[in-house]
């Protein structure tokens, strides 16, 4: 389906718009992609305006639920099983399992989380730890059909990208139809719709000892990163750590977290 085309000035507020409610953040080089995408969300809600759309958007007060719906069409929910495994395990082992060994209950935020890859191979980890059940995990996603998927446990063969390790052998179906994971482990976690941009949401999350959101700051401009590493920073518990993607750096953005190298892995600490 085709819809309505878009001017510059048309674009240039439209994408404000979304960027604002959440984070993401399209320049000229994707500007086609997203026009084409609301484009087509305008053309089924019936209009022949692209600029109509956005003052509905905007100033109507059923345009905040149209505008999450066009936010989940322009998200990029794609992740796997077993992504960047390596960082994963040494979050586990040098922040996560020495304060289960202390006597404290870890918790775990996924932040972003798209389908639930991540989060559920986190739980595989702890499961072959002994330490699933002992430890709290939180995911959260902006896109409710993405958390869907992930409560679900069923995942396309596209999930799967790399041969399946051996903790993980147990807990994995695979067939023609895709895989699945049971309930076991979806049940395991905390499924819950946040959006990043949502300052009092994510502060009535309380602490964690980890915080997870990675390859999730390269859709978001220098100045939404900011805003969103502060607020998970303040997160954190002190001595906790925030884990982004192995191509993101924080150092440029001048944060009050610590950067160690632990096994090769870049942990940002809190440790004030």
């Amino acid at each position: 389906m085709s819809g309505p085309s878009m001017s510059p000035q048309v674009f240039s507020i439209l994408s404000a718009l979304v960027a604002e409610r959440a984070g993401l953040h399209f320049d000229a080089a994707s500007a086609a992609l997203f026009s084409d995408k609301v484009a087509v969300r305008a053309a089924e809600g019936g209009f022949d305006s692209l600029l109509d759309y956005y003052y509905f958007l905007r100033y109507d007060p059923a345009g905040t639920t149209e505008l999450d719906a066009l936010v989940e069409a322009l998200v990029v929910n794609e992740t796997y099983l077993f992504r960047e495994l390596a960082p994963v395990e040494t979050l586990l082992s040098e922040i996560v399992l020495p304060v289960l060994e202390g006597g404290r209950r870890p918790r775990i935020w996924c932040a972003a989380c798209a389908t639930g890859e991540e989060p559920l191979t986190m739980a595989m980890l702890l499961a072959a730890r002994g330490a699933l059940d002992k430890v709290d995990i939180l995911a959260s996603d902006v896109s409710a059909a993405a958390l869907e998927r992930a409560r679900s446990g069923r995942f396309a063969r596209r999930a799967l990208r790399q041969p399946i390790p051996e903790f993980a052998a147990r807990w994995l179906e695979v067939d023609e139809r895709g895989i699945a994971v049971p309930p076991r482990l979806t049940n395991a976690i905390a499924w819950q719709q946040i959006n990043l941009m949502d300052e009092a949401a994510i502060g009535a999350l309380g602490t964690f000892d980890a915080v997870l959101c990675r390859n999730v700051l390269i859709y978001f401009n220098d100045a939404t990163i900011r805003r969103v590493v502060d607020r998970l920073a303040a997160r954190l518990r002190i001595g906790g750590a925030l884990l982004v993607g192995v191509s993101e750096s924080l150092l440029r953005f001048g944060t009050s977290l610590t950067c160690e190298e632990q096994n090769g892995v870049f942990l940002y600490k809190r440790t004030a």
